[in-house]
């Protein structure tokens, strides 16, 4: 019970600091932004969700497999690869989850805009609700201080970080056109995965620190596989260069959150 409450709390924060990044479209001036700002826009969640992938992922992958005993690299590799292939076979199939008579051009803005964004940032905050809750669960259980401590700042660290995170979601789907309440809902949702996952990972703590590795490249390789195939593309279309600009700012931003909160 203390170990629920103790996620319950850490993931709590995690996910309000989601939805506090997600409000921020509510204080954008403009209705229609233009073009370039679009671009702008796609490119800076292009950047944060490059930078978790290897800072939040792909990372504590390689370290939690071989603090398991584990050569770190075969499930940061096999994990990013099913990742990808899970994305790849999911774009496949979102045709057939639209209209018949809407499916060739509803299923392109769909998927640019809304579904696989949201879908990837999401998966990204499943692994890692689970290892805040797996930490404060080790901490109840050997009564420890000091693990405490650590969980806490665990917590704080990813709470931090996914403020960029729910503003990744929310404004270019408030760019796509859709409404501030919408924009922010899908972004806060984004993070509600996080106390769900934490607090189920407490009851289930001695099974799933093997799989663990597994799961944060999964992330990592499906996140990677939206930026490639959706963001990117779409914030270089033409010859601005705010898109270019808008990658690096969002990438070295969540670079610095990452490695200084560690």
């Amino acid at each position: 019970m203390t170990g629920l409450l103790w996620a319950a709390g850490g993931t709590g924060f995690t996910f309000f600091m989601t939805a506090l990044g997600a409000a921020v479209v509510f204080f954008m001036k403009r209705e229609n932004e233009s073009e370039n700002m679009q671009k702008a826009f796609l490119g800076f969640a292009a950047g944060v969700m490059i930078a978790a992938s290897v800072w939040s992922l792909l990372i504590p992958a390689i370290d939690e497999a071989e603090s398991l005993g584990r050569i770190g690299w075969v499930p940061a590799a096999g994990g990013f690869l099913l990742g990808v292939l899970f994305l790849m076979g999911l774009d496949k199939l979102m045709p057939y989850f639209h209209p018949e008579p809407d499916r060739a051009e509803g299923v392109k803005m769909g998927l640019k805009h809304s579904a696989m964004l949201v879908f990837a940032i999401t998966l990204h905050n499943i692994p890692e609700g689970m290892a805040v809750g797996l930490a404060f669960s080790l901490a109840a259980q050997n009564e420890s201080s000091v693990l405490l401590a650590s969980a806490i700042a665990l917590a704080i660290g990813m709470g931090i970080q996914n403020f960029p995170e729910g503003a990744a979601i929310a404004i270019p789907l408030r760019q796509s056109g859709m409404s501030r309440k919408r924009s922010f809902l899908f972004g806060a949702a984004s993070g509600l995965v996080e106390p769900v996952f934490g607090m189920i990972t407490v009851l289930i703590a001695g099974h799933i620190q093997l799989v663990l590795p597994w799961l944060l490249a999964f992330a990592a390789g499906a996140m990677l596989y939206v930026v490639v195939e959706e963001l990117i593309p779409e914030a270089h279309l033409g010859k601005s260069s705010l898109g270019t600009l808008g990658v690096m700012a969002g990438f070295v931003l969540m670079m610095i959150l990452d490695v200084a909160l560690g």
